[in-house]
């Protein structure tokens, strides 16, 4: 065999694999396509339709005074000032709600992550706030808990001679970090459990051997352990909980500095009946949390990669 028909040979055997990858390759992508065809109509069409109703002038109360008004919307929203208001309300919330998630949370896994019996039935009552639905929620603590004559925190209050407490109106905020933290915490927990369980114990008997407490164990192996399931559980609970409508709108009606961007939206198309308006906050909505969103995973993008290492 000549020298060229030894690399004739070789290269077509060299490019052999690649026509193998190539055809797994498209195969893989045509098991995808439904999938991302299903995804671009149900997300970025409502989308589109939604910048270009933020380029009309439509309010439902005047039907026939329709028209196109380019960026007048945007100005008005970012000129009105109800916008950044319902931002700081949207972010301290959010923030509130996260951090004692996260805490309690981090208390709940430690305990569940022992041995005791009936800790499978104490798991699954510790979920069970996470699976009630956000408005059923908001309406067990607005009259359950928080009722001025029927909820037991006031009851408690009395019992204890202690003045009645408002909650809703006198703390709005802190209800409804009250209420998220409560249905959020399950959440949480599941994470850092799934954490806890997935350490290697044989680290933790080689500590206690060598006479490390608890709390020195805990810090600085158990923690830096958790550190990637922490962060996957703030940036899952931020995307949750920036979307939060119902506590809202049940327990303070936007009062009292909890007027975030989702009631925000819901005043202006469904009590303004504006249109126009409400897609052009949606907008703003939107390309704000793509903002967030973009600096949060591009700060915790390492938590994917070579396993969490910094």
């Amino acid at each position: 065999m000549s020298v060229k028909e030894l690399d004739a040979v070789q290269a077509e055997v060299a490019t052999e694999p690649r026509r193998v990858n190539k055809k797994e390759l498209r195969s893989a992508r045509g098991l995808l396509l439904p999938a991302v065809i299903f995804l671009i109509l149900l997300t970025q069409v409502p989308f589109v339709v939604t910048i270009v109703f933020s380029s009309l002038k439509w309010n439902l109360l005047y039907p026939n005074d329709r028209g196109f008004t380019g960026f007048d919307n945007y100005k008005s929203a970012l000129t009105s000032g109800d916008l950044w208001p319902s931002i700081v309300a949207t972010v301290l919330i959010t923030a509130f709600s996260v951090f004692l998630s996260v805490v309690i949370g981090m208390v709940f896994a430690l305990l569940l992550d022992r041995d005791f019996k009936g800790r499978a039935i104490a798991r699954t009552l510790m979920i069970t706030p996470f699976l009630v639905m956000p408005a059923a929620a908001s309406l067990i603590w607005k009259y359950s808990m928080f009722d001025t004559n029927i909820g037991i925190l006031n009851w408690l209050s009395r019992t204890l001679g202690l003045p009645i407490v408002s909650w809703s109106t006198e703390h709005p905020m802190l209800s409804v970090v009250i209420v998220l933290t409560w249905q959020f915490t399950p959440f949480m927990m599941l994470i850092l459990l799934a954490g806890l369980q997935g350490q290697d114990k044989g680290i933790l008997e080689a500590a206690q051997v060598d006479g490390a407490g608890t709390w020195r164990t805990f810090t600085w192996i158990t923690l830096p352990h958790l550190r990637m399931y922490v962060e996957i559980g703030v940036l899952l609970g931020s995307v949750i909980i920036l979307q939060v409508f119902d506590p809202i709108a049940i327990l303070t009606k936007g009062t009292g500095g909890t007027k975030t961007l989702a009631y925000l939206l819901y005043e202006r198309a469904f009590i303004g009946l504006d249109v126009g308006q409400a897609a052009a906050y949606g907008v703003v909505t939107v390309i704000l949390t793509i903002i967030v969103a973009t600096v949060a995973l591009r700060t915790l993008f390492k938590v994917f990669m070579a396993g969490g290492s910094r």
